[in-house]
């Protein structure tokens, strides 16, 4: 699954904000409307859901930004998260955009938590770049959806796909991931980080 995450010169957006949005444009993909009947949406998903599943996120801003809107996904905020394809299959206006590049400052420290929303921590301590932490981040929100059942996911699609994104330590993330109903996401290693690192993790609400 392809990402293009809308970050232009002038006043671009906090890190969180994007880790956020691409987290929810990923699930919106997922348990879409057009995933429920026959046809392109649902027939992408299944083969993409029967290998290996790999994101990519990509840098987009002005025209670029502007041009992928027309091709099959979901934009939440300033991220679209695109309908799977093959490699080889991936749309121009999509694989011509730049997989490097703009990192982005963020006080997420200040912002409090939702406890009634889901929570996705992201282990800090790997130093992600911002578009591995959005590919990271958009496992996870689906990898969450996928262990609720039909009535919890249909109310949290109700809610717009409401929850948290967080950078914490290595002992905080290391606690979290043992709790109760945690969801972690363990890297294949292809970018980044090493194989079998538990990169982020998903934690249910707390109240």
């Amino acid at each position: 699954m392809q990402l293009a995450m809308n970050l232009p010169k002038q006043d671009p957006p906090p890190r969180n904000r994007v880790l956020v949005e691409a987290a929810q444009a990923v699930v919106a993909v997922c348990l879409d409307e057009r995933a429920g009947a026959d046809g392109f949406w649902r027939e992408r998903l299944a083969g993409w859901y029967s290998h290996r599943i790999r994101k990519v996120a990509r840098r987009a801003r002005n025209k670029a930004w502007d041009d992928v809107q027309a091709l099959p996904g979901v934009t939440v905020g300033g991220v679209r998260a695109f309908v799977p394809s093959a490699v080889g299959d991936v749309p121009h206006a999509i694989s011509k955009l730049q997989i490097k590049g703009t990192e982005l400052d963020d006080d997420h420290s200040s912002q409090p938590l939702d406890p009634s929303q889901p929570t996705i921590l992201v282990d800090a301590s790997l130093g992600m770049t911002l578009g591995k932490a959005a590919a990271q981040v958009g496992h996870a929100s689906m990898l969450y959806a996928a262990n609720l059942d039909v009535d919890a996911a249909r109310e949290w699609a109700a809610s717009g796909f409401a929850l948290n994104v967080r950078e914490v330590g290595a002992d905080e993330f290391a606690d979290a991931a043992r709790r109760p109903g945690a969801v972690p996401v363990r890297d294949a290693g292809y970018t980044e980080v090493a194989p079998g690192s538990i990169t982020v993790v998903a934690l249910p609400p707390e109240t």
